[in-house]
């Protein structure tokens, strides 16, 4: 079932008297059931892609649609319930509050959106035992290896059962256990009716992916896990 499709969108900045285009115009989508692994250098329009299915930002044209709605035309008000039903995001610097247990980290996006303390620690506790992470909910983030850290942020992402996760250099800072751990259950969360989209610069996680959007100069395009390990290998 699609979560997420992109028709024609792209993105254009005017720096001066110039246009600067971050993204061509890209068709692109995603489904429950898959891991998606956006890769390329930096600048390359990784960034824009994201934030584009994101709907941090709006396409200079094209289309886009999050979970059957159409967003253009909504007001910024209108554009943050779409996020809020339906986009997790997950970040590499894991972005949790310092004074907070990790349960209460979980919580806190349910707490803003006003559902009781009851509720919203249910559903902490529910993301954390999909993590594995249940042992720690007591636990402040100085606490926890780099590792646990990104699967608590997985955990605050999902704790609203959105239908898509976005995840930005999500290994970028783990060593090679956490990246294996993280990686599995990001792809485990995918296998339950998920989409997972990964930006990486990160090629351990190559074997992980359904699929691969290779991002170059602004233009996006699929590109098979065999083609694409080939042509690291002919670097």
């Amino acid at each position: 079932m699609e979560i997420a499709r992109l028709e024609q969108a792209g993105k254009v900045y005017q720096s001066g008297d110039s246009e600067v285009v971050a993204l061509h115009p890209t068709d692109f989508k995603i489904n429950r059931g898959e891991m998606v692994l956006i890769i390329g250098p930096s600048g390359s329009g990784k960034t824009t892609l994201i934030s584009l299915l994101g709907c941090v930002i709006y396409p200079s044209q094209g289309k886009v649609w999050i979970n059957g709605t159409y967003t253009q035309g909504l007001n910024d008000v209108a554009l943050a319930n779409v996020r809020l039903k339906n986009i997790g995001f997950v970040f590499q610097s894991f972005n949790l509050i310092a004074p907070l247990t990790v349960e209460q980290n979980v919580m806190l996006p349910l707490t803003l959106q006003g559902k009781s303390k009851k509720e919203a620690g249910l559903a902490a506790r529910a993301a954390l035992d999909k993590l594995g992470m249940t042992h720690r909910l007591a636990s402040l983030p100085k606490m926890l290896s780099g590792g646990e850290q990104q699967r608590v942020s997985i955990a605050r992402a999902l704790v609203g059962d959105p239908p898509m996760l976005l995840c930005d250099e999500p290994t970028a800072s783990l060593d090679v256990k956490s990246v294996s751990v993280v990686m599995q259950q990001l792809q485990d969360l995918a296998a339950q009716s998920h989409g997972v989209i990964v930006v990486t610069h990160d090629q351990r996680l190559i074997p992980y992916a359904s699929r691969i959007i290779e991002v170059s100069d602004g233009m996006a395009k699929e590109i098979s896990k065999t083609d694409y390990v080939h042509h690291l290998q002919n670097l």
